[in-house]
């Protein structure tokens, strides 16, 4: 793949219950990249075989949640982000409204439901037609 259209971030558990194929298809033009949640290697690992993949690429831990949201921030970079987690501080609130690359910051404490799945759609479709 070239450039990628966005980047995923999220926890191995957010992405554990998503339909077959869901999540390969989300891919095809985007990269993803875990956090680690409580499920620690254990839920990586299922989740990088549930996709077929070989490797999964981490966003280190962070001591604090302000840390964590900094690191996720640096990882965006200057690609669109699509960011699902169990909420999001102040400042990665309003870094997702203020950056110039759009943003879907998505709150789950869980799997996604159905209706988060179809805004992560959306989205994808929409920076699809912009790339076009």
């Amino acid at each position: 793949m070239a450039d990628p259209l966005f980047r995923l971030v999220c926890a191995a558990g957010v992405l554990d219950s998503a339909p077959e194929g869901w999540v390969s298809t989300m891919l095809q033009e985007g990269e993803l990249a875990l956090l680690v949640d409580d499920g620690g290697l254990d839920a990586i690992t299922a989740l990088a075989h549930a996709l077929d993949l070989v490797t999964v690429p981490l966003l280190r831990k962070e001591d604090t949640p302000v840390q964590q949201d900094s690191t996720v921030m640096s990882y965006a970079a200057s690609t669109p982000l699509i960011w699902l987690a169990g909420g999001f501080g102040e400042a990665a609130t309003r870094w997702a409204h203020l950056r110039g690359p759009m943003t879907l910051l998505v709150e789950t404490d869980g799997p996604l439901s159905e209706d988060e799945r179809r805004r992560v759609e959306r989205f994808v479709v929409i920076l699809g037609r912009q790339a076009e």
